[in-house]
This record gives structure tokens, C-alpha cells and sequence, in this order.
């Protein structure tokens, strides 16, 4: 991973590499299912890799997780049952369990190696999440959970790696899955998926997902935000089977995170939820002329 100058190369397409400097390797492992490293970088602190890509940092993940947890939470009217599939940093169960009405959440991981490495080595990362009563952690396949139970839940959270090939998570990006996820939500209830790069000619996985989703949802909204970790815009997006987060104003935004949030955000909030929501014209245009729609049948590789 380091070479003789120390730098971390990351792989953002097969024609771009972010480079970090790398200050030390803290844990290295490899798990059944993935290489797993915390490093220390220079840029940008102490990060998870997965499979040599960077999947969050300790300077800016602030950004992602809440912009991945915080807008399909404050839509829902009264979110109180939450399901998590992936994030095993334990930073999306730290944002949704910042929401007073959240009684219950469940998180599905397939990775214990990598929950441990995180709950270890990236305490300001889960902020003691892992042992809030509210959470019940569950380390196992999360397509198979939810098949198997017949529970429902108001917001369902998707932070899983990039559909790639021979990787743990790519037969969680299809339309049968989508299927279920869907059959597992209150009415009412809204799902968020984080959907990969969402940079300008970098947007295949991005809107390949969204097109999936709008498959199998009535409701399909595509969003980004700036993650200045992962090379420029992330897409995410939110599937909704009621509200609509292009109808509340960035006051309505601000009123309900104030009413229902036990501490302060540090990147989301009314005018932010606008920003993300309205992309530019280029993106729009990509959204609308792709067609991809993954299935179990034919499985979708990104690099």
C-alpha cells in the first residue's frame, strides 16, 4: 500500500488516484471477506480502507454520515425503528440514534473483523454508539435477516461498499433487494442508499442505483454532497414510499432537527438538505438518460 515516499494511493477511477501521506499503519487484517487497515494519514487523519479504497475519515466523515442518515430520518414524520445495513464504523447508528423519537435499531453487518477494528481503533468514529441500549448489533448477512424476519421499520439506511466484483455487498444494489427492502418499511416509511462517486464521468454506480430503485419505489430522489475524502461529490439516494424531501423548506428542516435532535450537526441542516437536493444540470441530464437497472441475474461491477 505505501511506497517508498509513504503515500496512500487511492483508486477513485481507473484514470485517478488520490494521494494521501501516509503517517503509519495502525492495524492491518485480512477478514473472510475483505483487507481491512486503519492508517493514519496526513490529510486527512486516521481512516478505514477496505480492499485498498478509502472508505471514511476521521477529518470528514461528519459530512457523509450525515448527509447518508439525516434527510430520509427528518422527512419521516416519527422515525422509531431504524434498520442499518453495513456501517461498520458505527457512525450511522451514531446519527440516527441522535434522533429523541429512535427506539429501536437495528444493525446488520457481515464483517465482525471490521465492526471490532472500528469499535478498537475509531472511537471518535462511533462515539460509544455500540453500546447504546437502543442498538441491537447483528453480524450476519443482511439480505438474509430480512428475509427471514417479518419486522418493519420507518427509515431504512443502506451504508454498504460499492457493488465490486467478488466483494461482500454487490447483491445488495438489486432490484430483487430493493423488492425487499421495500416489503420491510412501515407505510410511510423511507430507505436511503449510499450510491458510490457522483463527480461529473464518474456516476455509473450513482445512477445505476437510482435507476434500480425506481424500479421498485413509487417515490425516487438523488441527492450529493461534497466529501472532500473521496476525491468530490458522493451520490446518495433516498426512495420514499410518502414524503417528499423536495416539499420541506429549509425553515421546516431547521424546526424539526432543533425539536428533534439530543446535540448539533456539523454539516447538515435546512439550507444544506436544499443544497444536495438540487443538482446541477449535467448530473440531471445523466440521470435521466441512463437505463441500467441491476438484478440478481446480472450482477453490476464498478472498479
Amino acid at each position: 500500500m505505501a511506497g517508498k515516499h509513504h503515500w496512500f494511493h487511492d483508486p477513485i477511477t481507473p484514470d485517478f488516484t488520490q494521494l494521501h501521506s501516509l503517517k503509519e499503519i495502525v492495524h492491518t487484517t485480512q477478514t473472510q471477506f475483505q483487507q481491512a487497515e486503519i492508517v493514519e494519514t496526513g490529510s486527512f487523519g486516521r481512516c478505514l480502507i477496505l480492499d485498498g479504497k478509502l472508505q471514511s475519515s476521521e477529518k470528514d466523515e461528519f459530512i457523509y454520515h450525515e448527509a447518508l442518515v439525516h434527510p430520509a430520518m427528518v422527512i419521516h414524520p416519527n422515525p422509531e425503528k431504524v434498520f442499518v445495513a453495513g456501517g461498520g464504523e458505527g457512525a450511522t447508528v451514531r446519527e440516527a440514534l441522535a434522533h429523541r423519537s429512535v427506539r429501536r435499531v437495528v444493525m446488520v453487518d457481515i464483517d465482525g473483523e471490521v465492526v471490532k477494528l472500528c469499535r478498537d481503533y475509531l472511537p471518535g468514529h462511533h462515539r460509544g454508539s455500540f453500546d447504546d441500549p437502543r442498538l441491537e448489533l447483528r453480524l450476519e448477512d443482511a439480505r438474509a435477516y430480512l428475509e427471514q424476519t417479518r419486522e418493519r421499520f420507518h427509515v431504512i439506511i443502506l451504508d454498504l461498499p460499492e457493488p465490486i466484483e467478488a466483494g461482500p455487498a454487490y447483491k445488495l444494489f438489486t432490484r430483487e433487494f430493493y423488492t425487499l427492502i421495500r416489503d420491510r418499511l412501515e407505510p410511510g416509511g423511507t430507505v436511503v442508499v449510499q450510491s458510490g462517486g457522483a463527480s461529473y464521468g464518474r456516476t455509473e454506480c450513482y445512477t445505476a442505483i437510482a435507476n434500480t430503485l425506481k424500479s421498485v419505489f413509487p417515490h425516487v430522489y438523488p441527492y450529493a454532497a461534497e466529501v472532500p475524502a473521496f476525491g468530490g461529490l458522493w451520490g446518495f439516494t433516498l426512495a420514499s414510499l410518502g414524503p417528499d424531501p423536495l416539499a420541506m423548506s429549509a425553515e421546516e428542516i431547521d424546526s424539526r432537527l432543533k425539536a428533534r435532535l439530543s446535540r448539533p450537526l456539523g454539516f447538515y441542516d435546512g439550507p444544506a438538505h436544499q443544497g444536495m437536493f438540487r443538482l446541477p444540470k449535467c448530473h440531471r441530464q445523466k440521470l435521466a438518460e441512463e437505463t441500467t437497472v441491476i438484478a440478481d441475474a446480472t450482477p453490476f461491477y464498478i472498479y
